[in-house]
C-alpha cells in the first residue's frame, strides 16, 4: 500500500481484501475480512474468529454493505438452525414438555416470542453465548405455560435459572426486546 497525495491506493494482486467491524457469534467477536477475488459467487469461510467473504472481483468498486450484510445475516440462519435446535432439546429435557411448533425467522424488534404455543427465534439470537441462547428458550417455554410475566411465570423461571436477572441484564442491554 502506498499513498498517492491524499489518495491511498491500494496494490492490488489476484486478491484484495478489506477488514470490517468485527461480528459477534455465539458471544465472541469475529473480525469480517472482504476479499475480492476471481470467484462467480460470494464465499464465506470462518476460521480462527476471522469471517472471510470472498466476493467476485466486479464488486470491487461498489459499496458492499448490503453484501455483507445478506452474508452476515445467512451465516446467523445457518447458526442458528443449529443451535436452537440444540437448546429446545435442551430445554425440553429440563422442564419435561415442548411446544407444539417452532420457527427461526427474522423480527425486527425481537429475539424471540411465544404466540399461540408456537415458539418464534430471531436468528440473531446467535450473536449471544450459548447460555444466554438457553435462557431466552427456557424464558419462551415458560410462556407456553404462563402467558404473561406473572409471579408464577418468574418461580418457574428461577426454578431452573436462578440466576436469570443476570441474562435479564445482558439481553435489556442490547437492541432486542424479548
Amino acid at each position: 500500500m502506498y499513498k498517492i497525495g491524499n489518495k491511498i491506493k491500494i496494490k492490488t494482486t489476484k486478491e484484495t481484501s478489506i477488514e470490517r467491524h468485527p461480528v459477534p457469534v455465539l458471544g465472541t467477536d469475529f473480525k469480517v475480512k472482504i476479499v475480492y477475488k476471481n470467484v462467480k459467487v460470494p464465499e464465506l469461510d470462518i476460521e480462527k474468529k476471522v469471517i472471510k467473504i470472498s466476493l467476485p472481483s466486479r464488486y470491487k468498486n461498489n459499496s458492499n454493505k448490503q453484501i455483507l450484510d445478506l452474508a452476515i445475516e445467512k451465516l446467523y440462519e445457518q447458526i442458528a438452525k443449529v443451535e436452537i435446535e440444540r437448546s429446545m432439546e435442551k430445554i425440553r429435557i429440563m422442564v419435561g414438555f415442548a411446544p407444539e411448533d417452532y420457527e427461526i425467522k427474522n423480527m425486527k424488534n425481537e429475539i424471540a416470542r411465544c404466540v399461540q404455543n408456537k415458539i418464534t427465534v430471531n436468528p440473531k439470537i446467535v450473536m449471544f453465548h450459548r447460555d444466554v441462547i438457553d435462557f431466552v428458550i427456557l424464558h419462551e417455554y415458560c410462556h407456553l405455560k404462563y402467558k404473561t410475566h406473572s409471579k408464577y411465570f418468574y418461580r418457574m423461571i428461577e426454578k431452573y435459572e436462578p440466576n436469570f436477572e443476570k441474562y435479564e441484564k445482558i439481553l435489556n442491554a442490547c437492541l432486542f426486546q424479548y
